[in-house]
């Protein structure tokens, strides 16, 4: 049975989707991109902080579902400009150092609320 995914811990959604949700054996989370909780939006800030932004709401929004950075089977980063990856991918390893999950990287066109990074994940539900 489908079920949605909602904490306080990463932005709200800005628009007809769910943060995430799971059917208790995967959870898919939305593109989470550097927004806070409370609502600024760092799009002008260096690719690495934003990276770190969208990467902490990323796992806000696993961690309620009952998932932690261990069990990331997926993640799809999309970029503004693929000439920062070096940068996110510096900041993104942080986060993924053992084991890390599959990973797709592309350049998008333009991403929600001009930010320079936005990214998902599938992972398994303990």
């Amino acid at each position: 049975m489908k079920e949605t995914i909602h904490t306080d811990d990463a932005p709200a959604a800005v628009g007809a989707y769910s943060q995430a949700a799971t059917d208790g054996d995967l959870v898919f989370t939305a593109g989470q991109i550097p927004l806070t909780p409370e609502g600024d939006l760092l799009d002008d800030a260096p690719i690495a902080v934003q990276t770190e932004q969208a990467l902490d709401n990323l796992l806000a929004v696993l961690e309620e579902a009952g998932a932690g950075p261990e069990d990331v089977l997926k993640t799809t980063v999309f970029m503004a400009d693929i000439d920062d990856f070096d940068e996110m991918n510096e900041t993104y390893a942080g986060y993924f150092d053992e084991s890390p999950p599959a990973r797709s990287a592309v350049e998008a066109g333009a991403l929600p609320k001009g930010a320079g990074v936005e990214i998902e994940a599938v992972a398994v539900v303990e």
